[in-house]
């Protein structure tokens, strides 16, 4: 069985993001009185009461700027939610936010769209397993169907 490894924001990046975001705003922390907003820092759900803020990332912006390629066209930037202070990462097995239909979009190592595919609640192994036997893909996003959100990115392990 291969191994996909899921990867929330890095606490370099939220560092960041907590400052000032992709979008050049400030960070607005508000209380999340009734829980539920996906986190993309530590991968789960926030708990009624915790603070939280919605900043924008630029999540192919960033890899890009890392792997030294230029996005081109296909770099956006977007709403996710984090916790508003650090928090301790992800800490659970399996893909997170499985309960509801998701893209998986490709990327290949120069930053371009590959193509993407609807995935059925619970099938997002499956939809990895299909990307990454793909030669060309580089890395995929998780993202929601609803808003098109990025939840999180996965490379082949």
């Amino acid at each position: 069985m291969t191994t996909h490894l899921v990867h929330a924001i890095g606490p370099a990046v939220l560092k960041e993001l907590r400052s000032t975001d992709d979008a050049g705003r400030r960070m607005v922390p508000v209380t999340d009185d009734e829980g539920g907003a996906p986190l993309r820092c530590c991968l789960r759900r926030s708990r009624p009461g915790e603070r939280v803020a919605l900043v924008s990332y630029a999540p192919l912006r960033r890899w890009a700027a890392g792997a030294g390629v230029d996005p081109g066209a296909y770099d956006e930037q977007g709403p996710v939610f984090v916790h508003a202070e650090e928090c301790d990462g992800p800490a659970g097995d399996g893909p997170p936010f499985d309960g509801a239909h998701r893209v998986v979009r490709r990327y290949s190592a120069d930053g371009r769209i590959l193509g993407g595919r609807l995935v059925e609640p619970g099938d997002l192994e499956a939809a990895f397993a299909q990307a990454f036997a793909d030669p060309a893909v580089e890395f995929v996003q998780v993202r929601a169907v609803e808003y098109g959100c990025f939840l999180y990115e996965v490379r082949g392990g």
